[in-house]
């Protein structure tokens, strides 16, 4: 006789667990605590199994049935049930496991760390402001590139740049997925050409050797912290990228032997890097050991386990009444350096993009390596350090002239 709510209202619990059938397998468990669940009896392969389909009254009887006839569905077409819901949870679990948010926040944990920590926060916030909201939890080999393009469109209805750079970190991690067996391609590929074209501006910077020298002069006369003023000296002769000089470790350097081994975690590319040192860089790193040779950092900040501030070489130049906008920035010392080698003083444009920690081939295609030109590039340093010395020399002159 089939069940009714009331009869499986007014089912009491008893000492020992008993059943309760309603028909085709269904039937009620009630146990001594009171609780009453669904259980669906089935046989398959000649085996007799049993089904869990909730518990009364959060399932209730319609609701059953309705699980029944499901499962019945399943075992008509030699499906087991039991091993059907066990792989619809797996899929679940993977599918979460391999969400585009789990799978970007494992790339993120793995790429920060060579980082400056405002450059990281800028990525992570992008993706959790911009892009995990609508396809964060989505499977990341599902994903589409129409379900991208439109979140893309998003951000790109408020700032163009912006979008353009989301869609270069997303596919950073479509090919960390791909790498990892959990996409099969990247999907960004198909979006060329999709979003309103973005010209990348380049970082503002003084190459003109008239402007150079009073620049120098400048650089020479400010009378912020000790510290800054040696960054602000050795920049434009070693012209790295602000985040390899600012975060220089006193264990990089030999001086007795003029060179600084930057290891491959800090630099952009992973890979080491070797900068000989000008003697105009060696006095100046003389002049500050005292200061700050007891700690780990070259250029230490107010705090003195940490390092001055992102912001701080941009921050004087402001000061100096240059404009981080028009004038130069920090980062600006490279194309100085890169300009002025190549077009004034004519050396070897393989050499400046080995100094300046590009990806440089040979004519057999071999990749760029750290001791490359080595004794060429240490002669081209003091010869640039030299130039650099006269031009600021030949400006003083002239104001005092």
């Amino acid at each position: 006789m089939s069940l009714t709510d009331v009869k499986i209202k007014q089912a009491k619990p008893r000492e020992k667990l008993y059943k309760i059938s309603d028909e085709r397998g269904l039937y009620l468990e009630v146990t001594p605590t009171g609780s009453k669940w669904w259980r669906f009896k089935y046989r398959i392969d000649g085996k007799e199994k049993r089904l869990s389909l909730g518990v009364y009254p959060d399932v209730g009887l319609q609701k059953a049935r309705e699980k029944r006839d499901d499962a019945r569905k399943l075992v008509a077409d030699g499906v087991d049930p039991s091993l059907h819901r066990k792989a619809q949870k797996q899929a679940r679990a993977d599918a979460n496991a391999n969400s585009f948010e789990v799978v970007t926040r494992e790339w993120f944990e793995k790429q920060k760390k060579g980082w400056e920590d405002n450059h990281a926060e800028k990525v992570i916030r992008r993706f959790e402001r911009d892009v995990f909201p609508w396809i964060g939890k989505r499977p990341i080999a599902d994903i589409t590139p129409v379900e991208l393009l439109a979140v893309l469109r998003r951000i790109e209805s408020r700032v163009v740049e912006t979008a353009h750079r989301a869609k270069q970190t997303c596919g950073q991690v479509f090919r960390y997925a791909v790498a990892t067996g959990r996409a099969a391609r990247d999907i960004t590929v198909d979006l060329k050409g999709a979003l309103e074209p973005w010209q990348k501006e380049h970082f503002a910077s003084i190459t003109e050797p008239e402007e150079i020298g009073p620049l120098l002069r400048d650089m020479y006369a400010y009378k912020g912290m000790f510290e800054v003023q040696c960054c602000l000296r050795i920049a434009p002769h070693v012209f790295l990228r602000p985040v390899e000089l600012r975060l220089a470790e006193w264990r990089e350097f030999d001086l007795d032997d003029a060179r600084w081994d930057i290891p491959g975690e800090r630099m952009k590319r992973k890979k080491p890097h070797i900068v000989p040192l000008s003697t105009q860089v060696v006095e100046i790193l003389r002049e500050l050991h005292p200061l700050t040779g007891d700690g780990v950092f070259v250029f230490r900040g107010r705090n003195p386990r940490s390092t001055i501030s992102n912001n701080t070489v941009n921050k004087a130049l402001r000061t100096m009444g240059y404009s981080t906008k028009d004038d130069i920035t920090g980062h600006g010392f490279r194309a100085m350096a890169r300009t002025v080698l190549d077009e004034r003083l004519g050396y070897r444009f393989d050499w400046i993009e080995h100094q300046l920690a590009h990806m440089v081939r040979d004519a057999n295609g071999t990749a760029y390596n750290r001791t490359a030109h080595l004794d060429g590039r240490r002669q081209m340093m003091q010869s640039w350090s030299d130039y650099l010395d006269q031009l600021r020399l030949s400006a003083k002159e002239a104001e005092e002239s």
